[in-house]
């Protein structure tokens, strides 16, 4: 992996080094130039967990994917620059007190200046900036209010505030797990019916003052207070993602 060109991908400008400043500042070039997306799993290219096959398209073919390829990968870039990171395994909420399997979901957690910080460029709508881990204190970002507590079976739990209470994102622990290890869900969120991936086409990026976020029908652009939403025939999905997110595909349905 060629980490001069990733750094460009990411329209990273600065001096790389191992600090919470680099770090901080890592994580948002990442969110502001790559997408979260899942197009391949509706255009019938399987995902890997290869790092070369992942680093052809995010930073060579300038494409976006979900949490395994877009953690996966910076996870990489984290460690070919000297961070001490490691993958961790999340399970993320689904109602209730109920919560997906083992490896449902890829974070990193990146120890640096003596504390350790959760990274996740690969969860859709998330922070903004690292979130140090630490037990009921609340921590403010530039996407809101987030929280660390403890749930059950000694997983740890990052919450979320919104509509005036906490709601729970996804448990993990900080066991440092392999990249292959989270082949089996890797495979279940492409193909399951049970998987929210497979149901429909989504792509989303944030902008400096906003989102926008393109799925089947419906291309969805929020700028600071203001929040447009257009309707379309799904048929014109492909012109949109080149017009909006500059990505050409072709279906092979």
């Amino acid at each position: 992996m060629n980490i001069q060109l990733y750094l460009d991908r990411i329209n990273f400008k600065g001096q790389v080094s191992v600090s919470k400043e680099v770090l901080f500042e890592l994580q948002a070039a990442h969110l502001l130039s790559v997408p979260f997306e899942n197009l391949d799993i509706h255009y019938n290219q399987k995902i890997t967990l290869d790092t070369d096959a992942i680093y052809k398209k995010i930073v060579l073919n300038r494409r976006g994917g979900f949490c395994y390829e877009l953690n996966g990968l910076f996870y990489q870039l984290l460690k070919g620059i000297g961070f001490d990171a490691r993958m961790v395994s999340g399970r993320v909420h689904i109602k209730d007190e109920n919560y997906g399997a083992e490896y449902d979901h890829m974070a990193i957690v990146v120890g640096v200046d003596g504390k350790e910080y959760l990274v996740d460029v690969g969860f859709g709508k998330f922070s903004y900036k690292p979130l140090e881990i630490s037990l009921g204190v609340n921590l403010q970002d530039e996407f809101g209010l987030f929280k660390f507590d403890k749930a059950h079976d000694d997983y740890l739990r990052i919450n979320f505030f919104k509509g005036g209470s906490w709601v729970p994102q996804y448990l993990f622990d900080l066991k440092g797990r392999g990249f292959q290890k989270f082949g089996g869900m890797c495979e279940f969120h492409q193909t399951s019916k049970e998987s929210h991936f497979t149901q429909k086409k989504v792509i989303s990026i944030i902008t400096k003052n906003g989102r926008k976020t393109l799925s089947n029908n419906q291309l969805k652009i929020t700028d600071g207070d203001t929040e447009s939403i257009m309707e379309f025939e799904e048929e014109l999905f492909e012109s949109k993602l080149k017009e909006y997110f500059d990505i050409e595909l072709k279906s092979s349905r």
